[in-house]
């Protein structure tokens, strides 16, 4: 059996072994790089670990570093609350702030997971409260997060664009990020049609701002539903009502002058990251970075537990699974797989097998690891020039990202764990799961059909 394909099924294992179990892809990524470089292809360890990436390694730790800051001293509060008011009580508008707020956060570096996991409790909150289906909210968030999350400083965008670079293709990363945008922006408005939105028009809520305080004290106190007062995001408190009035009901959380200093300096943080990073091409790594240790710096008590927030899994995950990517490229295993697709005969057609193959594998399995997995192995045969390098790089990132609606991903079980009360989660589970299945069906579909057949990226 040759050394390349050895390799495949040590890929193939790899991702069985992490569906099936608790274990870090990451981490038997690095086994795998160790077993197959040793004993098959006679690698020192100095020559697995020159594909160990240093320069993501940076930028993820960075960025998550930052967020974890940024979440910490009550920013993503603000941000919240700033754009619920936009919506001047209308509710109809309440499920696009929740898509847009949920976009802002995974652009500005929050892992997907992670924004959804603070929006989705609000989001489903609000369904509750203001009758919206719960399936077309929670699969907004969704999208949300992952309409940003190929902006060029976001996890999923720093991963693809570190990859092509060293490719040497003429790649605009604007166009993955506005590609990306727009596809999950479509299928929201589609949603938003099918499940209600339309019925919602001329319906208004009163004090929309002070709700998203509640819902977000109900989450965090596990109180779901319980009698809370807002006293504004100013300088001041908020917190559960004391109905007693003899001050035994649980004190609201104050916000001091040097607190609030910290919040306005990390959105001062952020706008400065997008110019550096994107405006003079400074390393978005090392910039997040600084700016992250400059305001712990500034609020040393923002800072705490910041570092244990740091997203280790997905850095483990995505440094293990380059090393053996370098390890396959070294095997020949890259060569071996462009070639016998090359041997379709059809590029365009090749183009949609890939695309499937990102989004079934990843309905179940994590997206940035297939990202790290198939792009290296799509590349190569994108060199014929007889179809859009471009183009099947941004339908493979949306293929592979977009199916994480599924209860089976981290975001999808997250929505329905934030199921509102009353609601039959068995019927919200199906909900999730057809439309899950749908997207795995049709999506790649669409993005190939979107950004690869015309050929006009």
């Amino acid at each position: 059996m040759s050394v390349e394909i050895i390799s495949i099924i040590v890929l193939a294992v790899m991702f069985i072994i992490a569906t099936m179990f608790p274990i870090n892809m990451g981490a038997l990524a690095f086994v795998g790089a160790f077993v197959l470089g040793t004993f098959f292809l006679g690698m020192g360890a100095d020559d697995i670990l020159a594909g160990f990436p240093g320069g993501l390694f940076l930028t993820l730790v960075g960025v998550t570093y930052l967020f974890a800051i940024a979440q910490n001293n009550g920013t993503i509060d603000i941000l919240v609350d700033k754009a619920v008011k936009l919506v001047n009580n209308k509710v109809s508008l309440i499920p696009w702030v929740m898509f847009l707020i949920t976009a802002v956060i995974t652009s500005i570096g929050a892992l997907g997971p992670a924004a959804v996991a603070i929006i989705a409790p609000i989001a489903l909150s609000f369904a509750a409260r203001y009758k919206i289906n719960p399936l077309m909210m929670g699969m907004l968030v969704v999208h949300g997060a992952q309409a940003g999350g190929f902006s060029p400083i976001a996890v999923y965008g720093v991963i693809v664009n570190s990859l092509i670079e060293k490719t040497g293709f003429d790649f605009d990363p604007l166009a993955l990020f506005l590609s990306s945008f727009i596809f999950n922006l479509a299928i929201a408005v589609v949603l938003f049609l099918v499940l209600g939105g339309r019925k919602l028009a001329g319906s208004r809520a009163g004090h929309v701002a002070e709700n998203v305080a509640k819902a977000r004290l109900a989450v965090s106190a596990g109180m779901h539903g319980a009698d809370v007062d807002y006293k504004g995001t100013g300088s001041g408190t908020y917190g559960p009502r004391d109905p007693a009035g003899d001050g035994s009901a649980p004190k609201g959380k104050t916000v001091n002058a040097s607190q609030r200093f910290g919040q306005y300096a990390t959105i001062v943080g952020l706008i400065v990251l997008a110019v550096v990073a994107l405006g003079f091409k400074v390393d978005v790594g090392f910039v997040s970075i600084t700016i992250a240790v400059i305001l712990a710096f500034l609020n040393p008590e923002a800072q705490k537990g910041a570092v244990n927030k740091i997203s280790w899994s997905t850095v483990l995950l995505i440094c293990g699974m380059l090393t053996f990517v370098g390890v396959l490229e070294e095997a020949g295993t890259i060569k071996y797989v462009s070639d016998s697709v090359a041997t379709l005969g059809a590029p365009l057609l090749a183009a949609l097998v890939i695309c499937y193959i990102g989004a079934i594998v990843s309905a179940f399995a994590s997206s940035t690891a297939i990202l790290a997995a198939l792009i290296p192995l799509a590349i190569p045969f994108l060199d014929s020039g007889s179809v859009s390098a471009v183009g099947v790089i941004c339908a493979l990132a949306i293929s592979s990202t977009i199916v994480d609606v599924s209860p089976f991903s981290t975001n999808g079980a997250l929505v329905l764990a934030n199921a509102p009360e009353g609601t039959d989660k068995d019927r919200f589970y199906k909900q999730i799961l057809a439309y899950g299945g749908l997207v795995v069906a049709v999506g790649p579909l669409l993005a190939w059909a979107t950004l690869v057949l015309p050929g006009w990226l």
